[in-house]
């Protein structure tokens, strides 16, 4: 008689984080297309394909899950998380990665924020994408314009995201990963560290 085997450790944790991911990824996509109040757990569920429970074990409640979309702050910390002479090929490289490896990078949901609701939800989204992302960059930029810079950077990341992993462009799509940060990292890297800058990286 063989021993009853159990899926490993790293396989439940890959499939709960597949799970979360679908869960989280239904309720933006309803917040930026209903209001609010509207949207239950079941209609979350149903189109995440998991049950409604399910959603209550790994969010606790509505609110809750809810808490976890409006805010970046997290998002932002792996965003922003390099030294600032690389920080272009890295937050093109986190954006790109996340939406070819699990179909969905976290601060792309600010493309779903609603413009009216009558629970500001969407208001309370793009202020807080305000603070802790753009913002979150325009604190670690040194030299002039920084907000302004910090603005254009995200600009231009959440373009290519959106091409990359929602429009999903024919010819984009068609480079690997590392080809579209070569292509695309160092005009982001102009913005952060732009000529003239101390910090800006030297010359190869």
């Amino acid at each position: 008689m063989s021993p009853m085997t159990t899926a490993a450790p790293d396989s439940r944790r890959r499939d709960a984080d597949a799970t979360k991911a679908a869960i989280l990824r239904a309720a933006r996509t309803m917040l930026g297309r209903r209001a609010y109040g509207d949207i239950t757990l079941r209609a979350i569920a149903e189109r995440a394909g998991v049950s409604a429970p399910l959603i209550v074990k790994y969010f606790g409640n509505k609110e809750k899950l809810f808490a976890r979309i409006i805010s970046f702050e997290s998002d932002a910390e792996v965003l922003l998380d390099a030294p600032l002479d690389e920080l272009g090929r890295h937050m093109v490289t986190q954006v790109l990665t996340s939406q070819n490896e699990r179909g969905i990078d976290p601060i792309l949901r600010i493309v779903f924020a609603p413009l009216h609701s009558a629970e500001g939800q969407g208001d309370i989204l793009r202020a807080n994408f305000r603070e802790q992302v753009i913002a979150g960059l325009a604190r670690r930029l040194t030299g002039p314009e920084a907000q302004l810079r910090a603005e254009l950077t995200v600009g231009m990341l959440l373009g290519l995201g959106a091409v990359y992993g929602i429009a999903r462009g024919e010819a984009v799509r068609a480079m690997t990963v590392p080809a579209l940060v070569e292509r695309c990292a160092p005009a982001l890297q102009e913005l952060i560290t732009p000529a003239g800058n101390p910090l800006a990286p030297a010359a190869r």
